[in-house]
């Protein structure tokens, strides 16, 4: 049986579908103090499969943890966290003295309650598997990267697929070469959480359609930083295509002043950018764990 809380139904029924497994809406009440009542059905079978992505993670960490105890309360003897978009996985080194390293204590903190976390394109830059983060038995990185490839191909030929920084290479070259397509990285310094330095790679963009493509999109500050440079080489046009689209409306409305013309996502986090569902994904990834 699948579980999931009001803000992933879509996906979460979608899954379900593929799975030939029923699915439920945990109920959630809010308290004027700000904590949460939740109700799970009264019965569950042996295995529970929790989706969820975790977008807004501080309140849906602690909703999670009451949910996940509960359900082996009514029950479950095994529980499965499938979350498109994992939390706290960017903090993975601390750079001053005193910071926490988030990315290990929320690894920890989830595995204590799940014997199973199956996630997608998570920001793994320190570590090269998610088990080092999450000590569970299974856990499972998916990409969507072909998925995102097959996309842009019915969208336009030939792109040029840029990344906005070093770390997102790994996106941009698994999106390009299947296709022989041109790719690039740009250099990036940031300064603060909305205040970076985006210098290009030496090409010539004239007449190019150009492609940013990035695990997640946040702040937006990078992609409008790397869309003017861009558009100021002649480049015909500038899409933005990420996995998690974490996007706020004032960002999203800058990102689309600096002259993109579309952004696109995974339906990893619910927005109303999302062009690319991950159920047929995340399906195989949960069939593949129970072989």
């Amino acid at each position: 049986m699948l579980l999931t809380f009001d803000s992933y139904v879509v996906q979460t029924r979608n899954l379900a579908a593929r799975l030939n497994l029923p699915f439920s809406v945990i109920k959630r009440h809010k308290f004027p103090d700000g904590e949460s009542k939740l109700t799970l059905p009264d019965t569950l079978p042996e295995h529970v499969i929790f989706c969820l992505s975790l977008d807004n993670p501080n309140e849906k960490l602690i909703e999670l943890m009451l949910a996940a105890d509960a359900a082996k309360e009514l029950g479950a003897k095994r529980l499965t966290l499938v979350a498109p978009y994992m939390c706290y996985m960017r903090q993975d080194i601390a750079f001053h003295p005193g910071e926490v390293v988030s990315q290990t204590i929320i690894g920890q903190f989830i595995s204590r309650h799940f014997d199973a976390v199956v996630t997608v394109d998570p920001h793994l830059h320190r570590i090269s598997r998610l088990q080092q983060a999450f000590p569970v038995k299974d856990a499972l990185t998916l990409s969507a990267t072909e998925a995102m490839t097959e996309f842009l191909q019915s969208e336009m030929d030939a792109p040029l697929v840029l990344g906005p920084d070093i770390e997102s290479l790994q996106w941009v070259e698994a999106v390009a070469k299947s296709k022989d397509w041109d790719y690039a990285v740009c250099q990036k310094r940031r300064m603060g959480d909305r205040e970076v330095q985006v210098s290009l790679p030496n090409l010539n963009l004239q007449g190019r359609s150009v492609v940013i493509v990035d695990d997640m999109a946040s702040s937006g500050q990078t992609l409008i930083e790397a869309t003017k440079l861009c558009l100021d080489k002649n480049a015909s046009s500038v899409d933005v295509l990420v996995t998690h689209c974490l996007l706020a409306q004032q960002a999203e409305s800058d990102i689309i002043k600096s002259g993109v013309r579309h952004i696109w996502s995974t339906d990893s986090v619910a927005h109303h950018t999302n062009v690319i569902p991950l159920d047929e994904l995340l399906f195989a990834g949960l069939d593949g764990l129970n072989q």
